[in-house]
């Protein structure tokens, strides 16, 4: 009889070494996709990211970034389902990934679901490893604004600001928060912080403009005014200006 000859050790040891050498080749090229996908994706070219990011799943089937970066682009485009099934593919390959469940519970509170986000928001709140919590309470505050929770949105922005205390969305929302309370002393605070920071983004300055004027300071209100125009002139904010329109 033939007998069947038996793989030495070697032989298995090889085959192993072969096996290790194709996985990382495979995850090399899934992470040189990724990589063009993200850039694609920070250009504004949606539709080769998504690209990018298809062939790298054709690749690496469970690969966390491609879903992750994926749901990004779809919430992006309006393109609702399509969002929360990558963003809940991603969560189911790692339950505990922080970034994912904050941006995840922003997709939901911009969809008229604040509380179900900001139970996502939380647990990126709660997370000691969270590298930019920041973030989250930001998150949380604008989220409590639309359930016109004004406390608690006033809450989360201070505790983003005591994690973040450069962050210019935070101290922005945190001067908006103030403004709309009469509190001009301290809007004033908040939102001088991020002019400071050469935030110079149109909505910020209408808003200066708007604190400024109530301050009384017409000085400090004309030179705003000169940014505005300068820097936006086609702005809404601009054509409110022109209009007087401060209670806008």
């Amino acid at each position: 009889m033939l007998g069947c000859a038996s793989k030495s050790a070697l032989d298995v040891e090889k085959e192993g070494v072969t096996e290790s050498v194709e996985k990382q080749e495979l995850q090399k090229r899934a992470a040189i996709r990724m990589q063009l996908a993200v850039g694609y994706y920070q250009q504004g070219q949606q539709k080769v990211a998504l690209e990018e990011i298809r062939q790298a799943l054709t690749i690496s089937p469970d690969l966390l970034d491609a879903y992750a970066l994926r749901a990004l682009i779809f919430m992006d485009m309006g393109e609702k389902q399509l969002a929360e099934d990558n963003f809940l593919r991603a969560l189911k390959i790692a339950p505990a990934n922080v970034d994912i469940a904050n941006n995840y519970g922003w997709f939901l509170c911009q969809n008229g679901r604040e509380k179900q986000g900001l139970q996502y928001l939380e647990r990126a709140m709660k997370d000691p490893s969270y590298a930019t919590p920041g973030k989250a309470f930001n998150n949380a505050g604008l989220c409590s604004l639309r359930l016109r929770d004004f406390n608690a949105a006033e809450g989360f922005f201070l505790q983003g600001f005591r994690q973040e205390p450069f962050n210019p969305g935070i101290n922005a929302n945190l001067a908006k928060i103030y403004f709309d309370r009469g509190d001009y002393t301290q809007a004033r605070f908040y939102i001088g912080r991020v002019l400071k920071m050469e935030v110079m983004a149109a909505d910020v300055l209408w808003l200066a403009i708007k604190i400024e004027k109530r301050s009384g300071d017409e000085a400090a209100v004309a030179g705003l005014a000169t940014q505005l125009r300068r820097r936006h002139p086609g702005s809404k904010e601009f054509l409110l200006l022109q209009k007087g329109a401060f209670d806008e």
